[in-house]
């Protein structure tokens, strides 16, 4: 599949230009999540906003594991009371990880960043992937088993090994990593995903689609676009 032919960026941008009301979307988000409130606002968007209430383990880590990604799921009750008298037209934990990696039930109707890439990837009908991400390599593997759960198959993955400091990993980080993908598994896939909210894509996007021919899917990109698609009345 190919890209739109301006780019998802575009293709967002005109979603929600189109929209004709104003869409609220409650974001919880983890305490030391930074590229979020950066990348979120660079969208350019004129009638999606987005509420941030901040998840603080109980653990106060912001590495992550089973304590951290436990503790954002806890937390979310909490949080989630805090936009109580805010219209919300959904809510998503601004994390993709927390979705795949166990812990408390989050409350009722909260998406995650990992719902957002699989609503994304469903809207284009695409189930054929690379996957990259800054996680530890045991995590991406999760996250690609995760896909495999939900019928999108993952020809191939590579990530960081990073348990921490994700807003520090650079543009050629990033691309540097993509180019690790083997060449045979970027011209079968639909797409390129970009997993983690933690970490700044915003800038390779157009660039790695004009490179490599086909949408590429950051988690922040698609909880955005997962936004602009909410229908009118949902969760009001």
């Amino acid at each position: 599949m190919s890209p739109p032919p301006d780019g998802t960026l575009t293709t967002l941008q005109a979603l929600d230009a189109a929209a004709g009301r104003t869409i609220r979307v409650g974001l919880l988000l983890p305490w030391a999540n930074v590229a979020v409130e950066s990348e979120l606002p660079r969208l350019n968007l004129r009638h999606t906003v987005f509420h941030h209430a901040r998840l603080m383990p109980a653990s106060r880590t912001t590495a992550i594991d089973a304590s951290f990604w436990h503790g954002l799921r806890e937390a979310s009750v909490r949080a989630l009371d805090s936009l109580l008298h805010v219209p919300l037209d959904v809510v998503m934990l601004a994390c993709t990880s927390a979705h795949f990696t166990g812990g408390p039930p989050l409350p009722s109707g909260v998406l995650t960043a990992f719902d957002a890439l699989l609503h994304a990837l469903g809207e284009v009908a695409e189930a054929r992937v690379v996957l990259v991400t800054p996680y530890p390599e045991p995590v991406t593997e999760a996250e690609a088993a995760a896909f495999t759960a939900a019928g999108v198959e993952v020809l191939a993955h590579a990530s960081l090994g990073l348990t921490d400091g994700y807003p520090r990993v650079t543009r050629e980080q990033v691309i540097a990593l993509v180019e690790r993908i083997p060449q045979d598994a970027v011209d079968a896939a639909g797409a390129l995903v970009l997993s983690c909210t933690g970490w700044h894509t915003l800038p390779v996007i157009d660039e790695l689609e004009h490179r490599l021919g086909k949408p590429v899917l950051s988690s922040n990109l698609a909880m955005a676009l997962l936004a602009v698609r909410v229908p009118a009345g949902v969760g009001s």
